[in-house]
């Protein structure tokens, strides 16, 4: 199978971003990397080629440094790779990004004379947490769409995936070409290794622009716009309670509860 996987370069999570004079968050600290959903994302689709045979292709949208995630994804397992940049994409909402994939998805079919079979997004974002663009992306293609799944494999022309539920797991049959969100599934993705990541540093990767793709009309245009940030308050320091008798300590908390008349 042909897959598609779409990819968004990220600022560190495990870094704690504040803002910087200008009230902007300062991502200084922060060394860019692949969106740990869509790493998930990437995983799935190496194994299922392994498995079963085809092609996996990655693509962000972004800055010229969104690269660095692209050639991460060549040295996982990924066979081709597209970078959509342009004026004005460092600015896109999930409408946007959504609607320079879906140009993306047709122009990158249209060169390789194929179409795919799977798209897959990561369930969401680790800077933004939207949860957006795979829907998105699933509408403006007409694909059939599936959420949160950790699993795929061929079924009757098709696919049987495992969805992510609160209470469990369902199984879903889909037919191809589907649209798939990922989520978290039981392993972790692969390391590249030195060979790997050597070779990928030496492919050049193509840039597409709105033009490139054959962007419509006004989807250029963002529907959401932020017009600031705030940092949420500081929590208040507790109250340490350090009596050595548990008699004591359970009187010391109610004490503490009824002046603060939570009881």
């Amino acid at each position: 199978m042909e897959i598609m996987v779409c990819m968004k370069q990220v600022p560190d999570d495990s870094v704690e971003i504040r803002l910087d004079a200008s009230g902007q968050p300062d991502f200084s600290r922060a060394e860019p990397q692949g969106n740990a959903f869509d790493t998930y994302a990437l995983e799935l689709a190496v194994r299922f080629t392994e498995a079963n045979g085809g092609t996996v292709t990655v693509v962000s949208v972004g800055p010229e440094d969104n690269k660095v995630c692209l050639k991460n994804a060549l040295a996982v397992g990924a066979k081709n790779a597209f970078h959509i940049s342009d004026e004005g994409i460092d600015s896109a909402d999930a409408h946007v990004t959504a609607a320079l994939l879906a140009a993306a998805v047709g122009r990158i079919e249209e060169e390789n004379g194929a179409k795919f079979d799977m798209v897959l997004c990561g369930r969401e974002s680790t800077d933004y947490i939207g949860s957006e663009v795979g829907e998105l992306l699933a509408e403006k293609l007409g694909l059939p769409f599936v959420s949160d799944i950790v699993e795929a494999s061929p079924a009757d022309g098709g696919l049987k995936v495992k969805k992510e539920l609160e209470s469990g797991y369902l199984m879903v049959d889909v037919a191809v070409p589907a649209l798939l969100t990922v989520s978290k599934p039981d392993y972790d993705p692969r390391y590249p290794t030195i060979k790997s990541k050597l070779a990928a540093r030496k492919v050049k990767i193509p840039s597409l622009g709105k033009d490139d793709i054959g962007l419509k009309a006004g989807e250029e245009a963002p529907r959401v716009l932020y017009r600031g940030f705030t940092e949420p308050p500081k929590r208040e320091a507790g109250i340490k309670i350090q009596e050595s008798e548990p008699a004591e300590a359970v009187a010391k908390a109610f004490e503490v509860l009824a002046a603060d008349k939570v009881l």
